[in-house]
């Protein structure tokens, strides 16, 4: 996993070291715990000079006044605190980080005039540090260099009002931390060195934390009848895998709940390829599949007390002499027979059986799939909301507010029998796309055929996952999408 600032907290005092980070509000003002650090006086003359209006998430940089036992001043932009929401406080870590790469020695002053920040706020500030910290540099064999950034020997002391609550609180985000590093690593491993059989090492490791693990082969796969994620794979050299993770922190009557993962480690498209341009961009194509396992990751090292089984479909689509191809009829372990007319509409081939799988052997109280799956959804949402489709009101509107509170953002996408029709064909029990318009919708429609009446909700996370845009706390190309988001569905509504 990569490497991090070290971060520890403390009670407000004098500071001494590299840099210090002071706050400050919407108003220019910062609080009497910053103003004991600098001076009042020289605190407003450095933010009347430089015209610094204190704006979310932006900051200035200068040279620590002569009469100080620091060598630089940082000034971080808090906006209006009470109107801050979402993922603000991270955007605020964020930024801060961005303005101390390559010091070692941090002291952050976390205060604001006439404003609490609660423990909460504290952890998601340094969450947000974390996160910004972020880089995937594995394979340079010199780093460093063209102005890269370095942040991970930083020591940070963030001094706060309570550390001890704000430590308690941070030992809770530090854990969806390392939740989505590990699920950025491993969307952002090439194809070469991350396949199914590897992929399915990565989810071994969660063994360590008692979570339990099963690593289904081809030969198992054959023997349960999947033959709809086998179709997706028999043109690749490398072999299937369906990862099964259990973590069990609640009570051992308590319903499970499900997590399902679309994990195509590269997708050329089969015989269906794709074109060259953006081709490369594939190895992130198992985005669902490094969310789930990720949260199980988080919620594992946080024992979260609550049942949990992640099932992730495990595969590649490649071209060879035995690729699946367009017209071929596969039977899906649920006995419905497809027609893959298109053997680039492979990720809901993969999700058919990994969901019928999870849904008869589990009997989850609800399943949430999640995965790069259609270009349609890009089209209708653009590239800040993830689509979600739900046959369950009550779980849709859960994961409509945990996207609010996180920032991983949904936009709920509609489903019906008339989209659902389209899916007919005269030649099996349904075909694998639908036509031209709706992508997103009919492809949501195929995975609803595999859920039975279990609540349900497929997240299309094409959009978000890989290449979105990036932010004060997201840098890298992987973004992680999915792991807050669904950690904080957890932590709001099911844990006992």
């Amino acid at each position: 996993m990569s490497k991090r600032p070290s971060i520890s907290f403390a009670k407000h005092a004098p500071i001494e070291g590299n840099t210090a980070i002071l706050l400050v509000n919407a108003e220019g003002k910062v609080a009497a715990e910053a103003e004991s650090i600098i001076g009042a006086a020289v605190l407003s003359r450095i933010i009347n000079v430089s015209d610094f209006k204190g704006k979310l998430a932006s900051g200035i940089s200068t040279i620590a006044p002569a009469d100080t036992q620091l060598d630089r001043l940082v000034l971080i932009g808090a906006g209006d605190p009470d109107k801050l929401k979402a993922d603000d406080w991270l955007k605020i870590g964020g930024a801060a980080l961005s303005k101390i790469a390559g010091v070692k020695n941090i002291s952050v002053v976390l205060a604001l005039p006439d404003t609490e920040i609660t423990a909460e706020k504290v952890a998601e500030f340094a969450l947000g540090m974390l996160l910004r910290s972020y880089s995937f540099n594995k394979y340079k064999t010199k780093k460093n260099k063209d102005g890269e950034k370095d942040y991970h020997s930083a020591r940070i002391t963030i001094h706060v009002a309570d550390p001890q609550a704000a430590k308690k609180a941070f030992a809770q985000v530090e854990a969806v931390a390392e939740g989505v590093i590990l699920a950025r690593d491993l969307v952002n491993e090439p194809a070469n060195m991350l396949g199914p059989i590897e992929f399915a090492e990565h989810v071994e490791e969660l063994k360590k934390l008692d979570v339990k693990v099963e690593i289904l082969s081809e030969k198992d796969l054959k023997k349960l009848g999947m033959g709809s994620l086998l179709g997706v794979a028999q043109g690749s050299s490398r072999p299937a895998r369906l990862a099964v993770m259990q973590w069990n922190g609640g009570k051992s009557k308590d319903q499970p709940i499900a997590f399902v993962g679309k994990g195509v480690t590269f997708d050329s498209g089969g015989l269906s390829i794709k074109t060259a341009g953006g081709m490369e961009e594939m190895k992130g194509d198992m985005g669902g599949a490094a969310a789930v396992t990720g949260l199980i990751h988080a919620l594992a090292t946080r024992k979260a007390k609550v049942n949990v089984v992640g099932v992730i479909g495990i595969v590649e689509n490649m071209i060879n002499g035995e690729a699946q191809r367009p017209g071929d009829i596969v039977t899906s372990m649920s006995g419905q027979t497809i027609e893959v007319l298109n053997t680039d509409a492979e990720g809901r081939l993969v999700l058919a059986d990994a969901l019928y799988y999870c849904n008869d052997r589990f009997n989850p109280k609800f399943v949430i799939n999640l995965a790069t799956l259609t270009g349609a959804i890009m089209i209708a949402l653009g590239l800040h909301h993830a689509g979600l489709f739900s046959n369950d009101d009550a779980l849709a509107d859960q994961l409509l507010e945990a996207g609010k509170t996180t920032g991983e953002k949904l936009w709920r996408m509609p489903l019906g029998p008339e989209y659902d029709k389209l899916l007919d064909t005269k030649n099996a029990d349904m075909k694998n796309i639908g036509g031209r318009y709706g992508g997103a919708i009919i492809a949501a429609q195929f995975l609803q055929r595999f859920v039975g009446n279990t609540p349900w909700a497929h997240l299309d996370i094409a959009a978000t996952a890989i290449g979105a845009p990036t932010n004060e706390y997201s840098q890298s190309w992987a973004s992680g999408f999915g792991v807050r988001l669904l950690d904080r569905l957890v932590r709001d509504n099911f844990e006992s």
